[in-house]
């Protein structure tokens, strides 16, 4: 069992986002209000804080949110996930993984400044089976894989 450390939405893509610290997970959908939202398979992004640390330790200042992940989290292994496993996040919102990492098109400013970045590798996406509020503090756990 993890713990989300932050929520983060951006009013448009490819900027970095911002922690709101809560946000509505709706179903097939996304968070509410984030510019990534809507009816596919990418609906919410989440990177884990010791993937950030990576970073971190690479002399870059950057925290949740500079990835433009929606769910910075801590204490689980994302990569790790298979695709299909469920995720209980916060009260009773579910999501399931459709995508561990990404392919980036256009290198991003954290590429540039260390030569390498993250999110492509480590981030993976859910898309939201049970909607319902994410804050941080909130667990996240699996439920099945």
């Amino acid at each position: 069992m993890g713990k989300i450390v932050a929520v983060c939405t951006s009013p448009k893509k490819g900027m970095r986002k911002k922690n709101v610290g809560e946000g509505l997970l709706v179903i097939e959908h996304g968070i509410e209000g984030d510019a990534h939202v809507g009816d596919w398979h990418r609906q919410v992004s989440l990177l884990a804080l010791e993937s950030i640390e990576k970073m971190r330790q690479m002399g870059l200042k950057v925290g949740p949110g500079d990835f433009a992940e929606n769910l910075t989290t801590e204490g689980i292994d994302l990569v790790s996930l298979p695709i299909g496993t469920k995720l209980k996040i916060g009260e009773g919102a579910l999501g399931e993984v459709t995508q561990i990492g990404k392919e980036c098109h256009t290198r991003c400013a954290i590429y540039h400044q260390a030569g390498d970045c993250v999110m492509p590798k480590e981030g993976i996406f859910i898309r939201v089976l049970q909607g319902g509020t994410v804050k941080v503090g909130d667990t996240i756990e699996i439920q099945s894989v």
